[in-house]
Order: structure tokens, then C-alpha cells, then sequence
């Protein structure tokens, strides 16, 4: 990472061993629909190697998948991504991507357990799609951040706007990011830890 406190520690070898000093281990899941990005965020803020399910896209996914806008990705989730960040020599985050094809979002029960929170990554060129997704994560009561990954060319919207068009109450932080960009998706998990925070004092915000 960016900074001193996000040192990555060898163990046996070759793996990245906690430190002896991670108190508090968090399990964070990163959802959204096909292809936001949440592999490329998973594997960009990841102090380890991260594990990841992908399989080429095929025929079969043809009249199943909304690739609308996405014809040059090749490939696709489908069960989860993983990946470990320390947010300091105490707090340790698993990330948890999960699968954005709607034929595969059974899987999120399983990956949602245990979890603390969530980002919802979105795609400002197609912020429809996110609206089942913010959707289940209402359902399930679980406190989330909305990032919006900047792709390149995508249109700009403002802070309001987004609120506006994703009906979402106004202490739901919603946050720009480069899913590609490490220190971005740090930031990213940042805020979300700090917001976690804030419902330990305000819970009724759930």
C-alpha cells in the first residue's frame, strides 16, 4: 500500500502472514452488477495475491448477459473474488467480490455472511443496473458505500445527482474512485470503515 501502516508481511514461503499484532479481522463484500469492476478492485487494493473465479465469456451467455457497453470484456466472475488488505497493524479487511451476472447472485447469501459491510461498486454509464443491487443490500439491512468507478470517457455526475437518481438517504456516503488505482480503492474501504463507525452511534440509520 501507500503508506507505513499497510506494510505487507512474509511468512512461510513466500505467503503474507498477519502481523502479530491484527486484533480485529472484518469481512467486507464488494458488489455490483456485471462488469463495474469489483475484480479490478479486489485485485488492486489486495496485499495478497488475490483468488479469483473468472471463466471466459462464450455463446452461452448471449440474450442472458446485458453486455451493453462492455464488448470488449472477455471475461466474468462467477463465484467470488478474495483478497486481504490491513487497514493498519490492527485491522485487517477480507474482501469479498461477488459474482454481477443476475444468474449467479444465489451465491450472495453465502458470500453476505458474517460480512460488516459492503461497497456497491456502479457504473455511471449505466447506474439502472445498480438499482436491484442497492435493492437486496436494503433487504438484507447491511450498512454499504456507494463508489463510483470513473471509466474512462464515462459521463461526470454530481454528488446530488447520484443521490437523486439512486434514491439514496443522504448519510449513505457515495464516493468517486479508479477501481484500477490502489490508494482509489483504499480509499474507497476508508470511507466505508469510517461510516461503520458512525452507525455505532447513530444506529437507527440502518
Amino acid at each position: 500500500m501507500d503508506s507505513p501502516s499497510s506494510n505487507r508481511w512474509p511468512g512461510p514461503n513466500g505467503v503474507h502472514a498477519l502481523p502479530a499484532s491484527a486484533a480485529a479481522a472484518v469481512k467486507v463484500v464488494v458488489v455490483g452488477s456485471f462488469g463495474v469492476g469489483k475484480t479490478t478492485m479486489v485485485g488492486a487494493v489486495s496485499e495478497i495475491q488475490p483468488l479469483t473465479t473468472e471463466e471466459r465469456i462464450t455463446e452461452a451467455s448471449v440474450g442472458i448477459d446485458d453486455t451493453a457497453g462492455l464488448e470488449g470484456k472477455s471475461s466474468t466472475t462467477v463465484a467470488m473474488d478474495f483478497g486481504r488488505i490491513s487497514v493498519n497493524d490492527e485491522l485487517v479487511l477480507y474482501l469479498f467480490g461477488t459474482p454481477g451476472q443476475e444468474r449467479f447472485w444465489f451465491l450472495w447469501n453465502g458470500l453476505f455472511e458474517g460480512a460488516l459491510g459492503a461497497v456497491v461498486l456502479i457504473d455511471p454509464r449505466r447506474l439502472e443496473l445498480s438499482f436491484d443491487v442497492l435493492h437486496r443490500l436494503e433487504e438484507r439491512r447491511l450498512p454499504f458505500v456507494v463508489a463510483v468507478n470513473q471509466f474512462d470517457g464515462a459521463p461526470l455526475h454530481s454528488i446530488p445527482d447520484l443521490r437523486e437518481a439512486l434514491d439514496l438517504p443522504g448519510w449513505v456516503p457515495i464516493v468517486a474512485c479508479d477501481a484500477r488505482r490502489r490508494s482509489s480503492s483504499r480509499d474507497v474501504l476508508l470511507s466505508l470503515m469510517r461510516y461503520l463507525y458512525s452507525l455505532t452511534t447513530s444506529p437507527e440509520r440502518l
